[in-house]
């Protein structure tokens, strides 16, 4: 009998993809805290970080947001130009190399359903020896997730992986 055309369409826009690929290296600046979570505080740190680097006339790409261990945040946003740390805001480079990817609306699947979705595949990998390794998670967004609903629809998850 098969899924009716409308059904089988609306499957298809919710589908998310799980692949690997290699991930350029970010030069950001960056923001780092602890406390406990909360996305008014993610975003008034991303703000600040755009504020610093608007003062300074820097040009500006991917928004990214990770959490290196329980409780510790870190917002970054990538910059092109010459440019010192000062204050909480600070320099660094996060490195490439291959990554988990996976891109998705959080309008449309929720992020717990991808994350779990993208650590069972990753667990599967490993098991089967296509990868030796897992490392941290980033959430990679090609500008301001809550100025652009294009920018938050089209939500990455790398997740950097030993191969």
């Amino acid at each position: 009998m098969g899924v009716p055309p409308l059904v089988r369409e609306e499957l298809s826009m919710a589908a998310v993809d799980f692949a690997f690929k290699k991930a350029p290296s970010y030069r950001v600046a960056s923001i780092r805290w602890t406390g406990p979570w909360s996305d008014e505080s993610v975003h008034r740190h991303f703000l600040k970080v755009k504020k610093w680097a608007g003062t300074r006339h820097l040009r500006t790409g991917k928004w990214i947001f990770r959490e290196p261990d329980d409780r510790k945040f870190e917002v970054a946003i990538e910059i092109k130009g010459k440019a010192r740390s000062e204050g909480d805001v600070h320099l660094r480079t996060f490195r490439g190399g291959t990554v988990a990817s996976v891109v998705y609306d959080p309008r449309v699947i929720e992020p717990r359903v991808v994350y779990h979705g993208l650590s069972d595949f990753l667990r599967w990998r490993k098991k089967d020896h296509t990868i030796r390794g897992i490392g941290g998670y980033r959430e990679v967004y090609s500008g301001d997730p809550w100025a652009d609903p294009k920018a938050y629809a089209r939500t990455e998850v790398q997740i950097l992986v030993k191969k």
